[in-house]
């Protein structure tokens, strides 16, 4: 299994369940598309408590994030500051910048 799916459906869908006011907070549905080695597309729909994590796009995401896949476990790990891999091109945004705000609390 690949660290980034098991980043999603395992990580974030235990912070979901363990912190359902998350969902209530951020109120939004996040596409994350992960390229290369181990990557894939992810849902993470907090619109409901407790929240869920799908594999593949639900179409409805108000916020998108692309990022390559080693990118994105060193951005989760803490190796890259998120801001920093932002004006440098190695996460994208696409969508609700407010939304892009609140990413910290739905993945760090």
């Amino acid at each position: 299994m690949s660290e980034v799916k098991s980043f999603f459906e395992e990580k974030i869908a235990k912070k979901l369940t363990d912190k359902p006011e998350l969902s209530k907070s951020v109120n939004a549905i996040y596409e994350f598309n992960i390229e290369g080695d181990g990557g894939g597309v992810w849902t993470v729909d907090m619109t409901k408590e407790p929240g869920s994590v799908t594999t593949g796009s639900g179409g409805a995401a108000k916020c998108t994030v692309t990022a390559k896949a080693a990118d994105f476990l060193n951005i989760v790990s803490g190796k890259m500051n998120p801001q920093m891999a932002f004006m440098s091109g190695k996460i994208k945004i696409k969508g609700d910048m407010g939304l892009a705000m609140k990413l910290q609390k739905v993945i760090g």
